[in-house]
């Protein structure tokens, strides 16, 4: 019985994934480039209180497009750049596996604001790191921004989720691996 109902889950998450309109593969470190700066673009124009807390951080790490999917079984996964005063200072993916009561498909992108360099180091020393352990960190939604100001910010990281397309019950950042990743050139 557990069996049936885990392979009907596989087949009906690559059914899901399979209907996505852009082909998931690798992207270039000239495309991850590209794509990284046209996303925060879009994330300022769309949400001032994110051009705010940029200006306050010593980096942001955005992942333009990252894709979950999943019916009992659950997967998403992306790249992205990690971008200080202009400069690229590495790429990484995130990615996270989970189980429990969901279905469907989505995709959305999410920026990370490291707000010091302590935050930064650990990105970079962790060679691997789950969201919500290590810096302190807040995903700001409609309520965290309208308290938000620059003498509040006391947080390491602050976490802003965009561009949200299709369909998937729930959506958080916690318990997502963020590691280093070589794109090709």
């Amino acid at each position: 019985m557990h069996s049936t109902r885990f392979i009907g889950s596989l087949f009906f998450l690559f059914g899901l994934l399979a209907m996505l309109p852009a082909p998931i593969r690798a992207a270039s470190a000239y495309e991850l480039d590209r794509d990284g700066r046209i996303a925060l673009q879009k994330l300022y124009a769309k949400n001032p209180k994110a051009i705010e807390v940029a200006y306050q951080s010593a980096a942001v790490l955005v992942f333009p497009t990252v894709v979950k999917g999943g019916f009992i079984f659950g997967a998403q996964g992306g790249d992205g750049v990690l971008i200080s005063n202009g400069n690229t200072l590495g790429y990484y993916n995130t990615s996270a596996v989970s189980y429990g009561l969901q279905a469907g498909v989505q995709k959305y992108g999410y920026a990370l604001f490291f707000m010091n360099h302590r935050a930064m180091d650990y990105l970079r020393r962790s060679n691997g790191w789950e969201v919500g352990v290590g810096p302190s960190f807040v995903v700001v939604d409609a309520g965290v921004a309208r308290t938000l100001t620059t003498t509040t910010m006391k947080k390491d990281i602050y976490a802003f989720i965009f561009n949200q397309k299709g369909l998937m019950a729930g959506l958080g950042l916690q318990g997502a691996k963020i590691t280093p990743y070589t794109p090709s050139e």
